[in-house]
């Protein structure tokens, strides 16, 4: 797997997920501290969201390794891959049925009232506690990057696809944060419909990867 797709697909990502995650940005607390406060809370939440990324990158990989060692890293690949491919097609809707299923919105229900709570406290320390919350929160190119980590087949390597993901995400959600109205809603539009077929190649090239696999194998 190479890694440095992660960050591509991050930086692409991150503007479909100013969805959900730009009204967390703009709502900020320390919106009247001076300019250097207010950026240094700004990188402070980015960075929350990366730490979570990364421990999420660990878990992820130590999966992706233990599947790498039972030799299944070729069936997971293009399961995975086509996994990808039909939720881009139909921009992860099934995500939301899915989410119900298991149980999870109860789940995130509480994480939502977890950073609530957050936004009602004082102090820089605040925006990191509410970053790493944010990093939990479902999205569906956080999930395309922990397909990533997986199938790097590496813990290191797992962390630190998942740490270029999220540093791919902080140029949009600091514009986002600091000048919401720099990235206009038709650029925004523009780069969302480009998204899909980002998702739809990176999906294609783990079922090319699993089939290559396959083929080194024999």
């Amino acid at each position: 797997m190479e890694i440095w797709t992660a960050l591509a697909i991050g930086f692409f990502g991150s503007f479909h997920c100013i969805g959900m995650c730009g009204p967390i940005a703009l709502a900020l607390p320390g919106k009247s501290d001076s300019t250097g406060v207010l950026i240094w809370g700004r990188l402070l939440y980015n960075m929350g969201r990366v730490v979570t990324y990364s421990i999420l990158g660990i878990i992820f990989g130590i999966l992706g390794q233990s599947i790498a060692l039972a030799g299944l890293q070729q069936s997971v690949s293009i399961v995975l891959g086509i996994i990808i491919v039909i939720g881009a097609l139909s921009q992860f809707s099934f995500l939301a049925n899915w989410k119900q299923k298991v149980g999870f919105n109860q789940l995130f229900n509480h994480l939502e009232k977890l950073m609530l709570s957050q936004f009602k406290k004082g102090g820089t320390i605040t925006l990191f506690i509410i970053g790493l919350l944010n990093g939990l929160l479902p999205c569906g190119f956080v999930y395309v990057g922990l397909a990533g980590s997986v199938t790097t087949g590496s813990i290191i390597q797992g962390s630190l696809f998942m740490i270029l993901f999220g540093l791919g995400t902080i140029p949009a959600m600091m514009t986002m944060s600091l000048a919401p109205g720099f990235i206009s809603l038709g650029w925004r539009q523009r780069i969302n419909n480009f998204i899909p077929y980002l998702a739809v190649a990176f999906g294609v090239y783990l079922i090319y990867r699993g089939v290559v696999i396959g083929k080194m194998l024999h």
